[in-house]
């Protein structure tokens, strides 16, 4: 029976270390994954495209608005006064 004890214990001791040893190792990788900076250069390149492509989208609506409100209704007259010439 003290033997059967003496096992028991041995076998909870054991499980208790195995335990702690898996809790250490985590929360040296987690600490690990926290402090890893290698991917922050990546992420300022993704915001950098994509600042990019927004202010890229703008300027073209923007010259696509002046190109149909100015450009094109006055150059469309011309051609029209062109081929209406009664000189």
């Amino acid at each position: 029976m003290a033997n059967f004890i003496r096992n028991t214990q041995v076998k909870t001791m054991t499980s208790i270390w195995a335990a702690k040893q898996k809790a250490h190792e985590l929360a040296d990788r987690m600490a690990a994954a926290l402090t890893d900076r290698t991917g922050q250069g990546t992420l300022d390149v993704a915001i950098t495209v994509l600042i990019s492509i927004v202010l890229g989208a703008l300027i073209l609506a923007g010259l696509y608005l002046i190109v149909n409100d100015t450009v094109l209704p006055t150059i469309t007259q011309r051609i029209k006064d062109m081929f209406n010439y009664r000189g």
